[in-house]
């Protein structure tokens, strides 16, 4: 062995090493041993000479007698695995008898993973399965585990819960990760309706699965996700029965779904829950809360909280004053927007798109264009982009009062910045100019430019 190691690594280019191997082992009048085989194979993949495996292979089968380690095919199915070679891998596996060696559930184990990794080996794994029943060879847990990870890696949990059953029916203990990683895709799965969810969480409850923390929270996020507040409090319930204690995020979550359903009472009880039980409400909390109270118009009470939320140091983010400001734009109520908004200023917050889209929406409204058009060019003075629709807004509005050559301008202004109407402001300004019969008088460079953009 010391004679081969000196010969494959002396060698600045590539040597045969079956022939070095033979002739080493021929110096000493003794036969090559398993490890040595194992050395070439490895060396022969390490440096990139691999088209020379098969006569190793060859030689390995038809001259030596021992009975070959299972080890040595394991590389190679792994190595074939890497090169995506997976039909050359399932063909070593089922070969591995002409080497003298008895396959295991370790070389079982070993292809399945090189299989599962691509979808197209996946498909050919109930073939395998059936052809190694023949070879004696016992799946394990550690089996399905390889195959339930592939099955939700592909979107496939009920798949993966097929094999749930198949674990009972066989007798084999089923590791509680493998039953949480299956809720995780099942949560994931947008194309799954809500029951089809939990029909298969109570599926899986049947088959000795206990949810965790971490499931419980999968859960309330699903339901809250597809609209279920009211089910998301009555999971949280089920969460507290079963002896966890909550986390924030999962009062925050119930919190919101709660919100989307209107329950404001609700609301305030888990608000009050999470302060009795020691719990302290981080930020996306009261974004949460404040949002409810935005729904509820009490904007007064919202601004309260952003003081209450800087006495305990949980300093009001970007989001916090966009929702207030957003909804108090929103409902109209213009002498406290724009004393809010002069708050907000000089806290130096960062005003967002969408705040700056109901901002201008209102004043359009309010038929305060002097200060909708202040707020446009605030807007892209910020390198922020309206939506079209709230640039028709103000193209419609400016047409409507009768001033054509200002929407004209303000329509050649903002182009030059990237800013885009929509097609209602194109067939306003057409039908206001009164030029829909005389194309020919059109200089259509803008248009062109919105198309050609």
């Amino acid at each position: 062995m010391q004679a081969l190691r000196q010969q494959a690594s002396s060698s600045s280019s590539p040597v045969n090493l079956l022939s070095t191997l033979i002739s080493s082992y021929a110096l000493y009048n003794c036969d090559p041993t398993p490890n040595s085989y194992h050395f070439v194979i490895k060396t022969l993949i390490k440096t990139s000479q691999s088209h020379y495996i098969p006569p190793v292979l060859y030689h390995l089968e038809k001259v030596e007698k021992f009975e070959t380690p299972e080890s040595i095919f394991t590389d190679l199915i792994e190595f074939h695995g890497e090169n995506e070679e997976f039909q050359e891998a399932i063909d070593l596996f089922f070969r591995l008898p002409d080497f003298r060696c008895t396959p295991s559930v370790d070389s079982l184990n070993c292809l399945l993973s090189v299989l599962c990794k691509r979808k197209e080996g996946l498909e050919v794994v109930p073939q395998v399965l059936l052809k190694s029943r023949l070879m004696n060879i016992r799946l394990e847990e550690s089996s399905f585990c390889i195959l339930i990870k592939a099955l939700c890696r592909f979107k496939k949990p009920k798949n993966a819960i097929s094999l749930l059953y198949h674990m009972v029916d066989h007798e084999i203990d089923i590791d509680r990760g493998s039953f949480s990683l299956i809720l995780l895709t099942l949560c994931q799965q947008n194309d799954l309706k809500r029951n089809e969810v939990i029909d298969s969480l109570e599926e899986m409850k049947k088959l000795g699965f206990c949810l965790d923390r971490a499931d419980w929270v999968n859960v309330i996020r699903l339901l809250v996700k597809r609209g279920n507040g009211k089910e998301g409090l009555e999971a949280l319930s089920e969460m507290k029965s079963d002896g966890f204690k909550p986390e924030v995020i999962c009062y925050t979550m119930v919190m919101d779904g709660l919100i989307s359903e209107s329950d404001y009472e609700g609301v305030d009880q888990l608000f009050d829950e999470m302060l009795v039980m020691g719990l302290v409400p981080d930020i996306n909390t009261y974004n949460v809360y404040v949002n409810g109270l935005c729904k509820q118009n009490k904007f007064d009470d919202g601004i309260m909280m952003l003081s209450s939320m800087e006495e305990i140091g949980c300093k009001p983010n970007t989001i916090t004053y966009n929702t207030l400001l957003g909804a108090i734009y929103e409902n109209g109520e213009l002498s406290k927007a724009s004393n809010f908004l002069k708050l907000v200023r000089g806290k130096g917050v960062f005003v967002n798109s969408r705040t700056y889209d109901i901002m201008i929406d209102r004043m359009v409204k309010e038929d305060d264009m002097s200060e909708a058009l202040d707020l446009l060019k605030e807007m892209v003075s910020k390198s922020m982009v309206p939506q079209p629709a709230t640039f028709d807004e103000i193209i419609c509005r400016l047409c409507k009062n009768g001033l054509f050559s200002k929407a004209m301008n303000l329509l050649t202004e903002m182009m030059g910045k990237n800013v885009l109407p929509g097609c209602r402001s194109w067939e306003t300004l057409l039908v206001g100019l009164q030029i829909e019969h005389s194309f020919n008088e059109i200089n259509l460079s803008a248009m062109e430019t919105i198309s050609a953009k």
